[in-house]
C-alpha cells in the first residue's frame, strides 16, 4: 500500500508560516537539495489552495534566467508530478493538477486503491490536518528551522488526537536546521 507523508519546514515552535504569513526564515539553501532528491520518491502531491498558489511559480520557473541548475533540477521534477488541488474556491488548475473530487479522506483510499508507484504526499497543515484526524498519515518529515515566530500556521493541528510515532531518521545540515522523520506506530 502506497505510504502518505507530510512534509514541510516548520519553526522551532511548530508554524510553517509566522503570524504575517510569511516563511522567509525557511527558504531553500543547502536543505533545497534534499528536497530534491525527497521529491523523487513521490508519487502524487495532495495540497491545499494555499499552497498550490504557491508552487504555481515552478510551472514557468524555467523561464526565469535568474534560475540556478538546482531550481532548474526542482521544477523538471515537480511539473511532470501529478497534482491533486484541495479548494472550495478554485474552478481550474494549471499544470500537471487537477482538482480533488472528494474529501482528502476520499481521495487518499482511492489513491490507494489504484495502481501508482511512490508515496502520496501531503503538503500544507490544513490539509494534513484533515489526513492526520482520519488517521491516514503514515510518516511526518519536519525541517526544523532555528527560529521562533511566535504564531501563524501550526504544523500540528492544535485538538489532534494522540498519535504515537517512531524516529526512523535525523539529519542536522550546516545551517543549523534539523530534519526529523518519524513513523506512525500502529
Amino acid at each position: 500500500m502506497r505510504s502518505v507523508t507530510y512534509s514541510m519546514s516548520v519553526s522551532l515552535d511548530g508554524y510553517i508560516v509566522g503570524p504575517d504569513g510569511d516563511f522567509d526564515w525557511g527558504l531553500p539553501d543547502e536543505v533545497f537539495r534534499f528536497w530534491i532528491d525527497e521529491i523523487r520518491d513521490v508519487g502524487v502531491h495532495l495540497m491545499g489552495r494555499r499552497l498550490y498558489e504557491t508552487m504555481l511559480y515552478w510551472e514557468t520557473a524555467d523561464q526565469d534566467p535568474a534560475l540556478d541548475d538546482a531550481g532548474r533540477e526542482w521544477a523538471a521534477l515537480w511539473n511532470p508530478l501529478p497534482k491533486v488541488v484541495f479548494s472550495t474556491t478554485l474552478s481550474t488548475v494549471r499544470g500537471n493538477a487537477r482538482l480533488a473530487s472528494g474529501g482528502v479522506a476520499e481521495e487518499i483510499e482511492r489513491l490507494r486503491a489504484e495502481p501508482g508507484e511512490g508515496e502520496i504526499a501531503i503538503g500544507g497543515a490544513t490539509l494534513a490536518a484533515e489526513a492526520a484526524a482520519a488517521g491516514l498519515i503514515d510518516e511526518y518529515r519536519t525541517m526544523v528551522y532555528p527560529v521562533l515566530v511566535g504564531g501563524g500556521i501550526p504544523y500540528f493541528p492544535r485538538h489532534e488526537r494522540r498519535v504515537d510515532l517512531e524516529l526512523v531518521e535525523t539529519r542536522t545540515f550546516g545551517s543549523k536546521v534539523v530534519y526529523l522523520r518519524h513513523r506512525v506506530t500502529r
